[in-house]
């Protein structure tokens, strides 16, 4: 595991590029995807957030231009874009425009809920906890059958939320993986929450077997959006890729998702 997909600067909810770019080569990184929040469509999570890549893009890719005269490390010129259901040909047609290297598909909210936040399931039943949890991937299977983005980031989302944890089934996972079996979709292992109430990556290693059954290769982001977050992340990518025996895609990054590589 020699590339991250995964990490935020100040163009998003970040740290300073250089500072990111600082950590990776710490860390013995050879590849360091730049993927801020682009928020296309006018979901909760952009308008909570205000991120605005969709209108700053044009100047990171400059900033990210300039910053590979002084590293060997390669960078890409990557967004985590925020998947709405229904409204796929704006994205799409943004995306066109754009021609990021590639693009992390995420999932934060999907019809009623709301799963970057605990707050909507404090007093939730069972009932209403298992509905928000499947509601997720029905959108992740939507996501990954739009064929609109490279990676699908952070599979199991909802184990994040204390009250959707454990609502998710081998039947959801078996879902993600029979649509990842029919895409060019790549999902990716995240670490972002393996330091915090969480305690492992995304998906769960526990599932990861049922990938491995099905021959689904992985990219590995550390969702790192400070240098110290990375230098704590890639380690742990790094163990798990080497006793769980995860098989990367060649390269880490296919061909087609080369468009804008230094």
């Amino acid at each position: 595991m020699q590339t991250d997909v995964h990490t935020h600067t100040t163009y998003s909810d970040g740290s300073p590029l250089e500072e990111m770019i600082t950590a990776a080569e710490d860390a013995g990184l050879s590849a360091l995807g730049l993927t801020d929040h682009c928020i296309v469509t006018d979901d909760e999570f952009g308008r909570r957030a205000k991120y605005d890549l969709v209108e700053t893009y044009q100047q990171r890719r400059e900033d990210i231009d300039a910053a590979r005269d002084a590293t060997d490390i390669r960078l890409y010129d990557a967004a985590e874009v925020s998947y709405v259901e229904g409204t796929e040909s704006e994205i799409a047609a943004f995306l066109e425009t754009a021609d990021f290297a590639y693009t992390i598909g995420s999932v934060h909210f999907a019809g009623q809920y709301n799963y970057t936040s605990a707050t909507q399931y404090a007093a939730a039943d069972a009932q209403q906890c298992r509905a928000a949890a499947e509601r997720y991937y029905d959108a992740v299977v939507a996501l990954i059958e739009s064929e609109l983005f490279d990676v699908v980031g952070h599979l199991d989302l909802p184990e994040r939320i204390p009250a959707l944890r454990r609502h998710t089934t081998r039947g959801d996972y078996e879902r993600v993986v029979r649509a990842l079996t029919d895409s060019e979709t790549i999902p990716e292992v995240n670490a972002g929450r393996v330091h915090r109430s969480l305690g492992r990556v995304h998906p769960d290693p526990g599932m990861l077997d049922l990938f491995t059954e099905y021959g689904i290769q992985f990219v590995f982001g550390s969702d790192s959006h400070t240098p110290a977050e990375l230098g704590e992340r890639v380690p742990v990518l790094r163990t798990l890729a080497d006793t769980h025996d995860l098989s990367s895609v060649a390269g880490e990054l296919r061909a087609s998702q080369s468009q804008r590589l230094p």
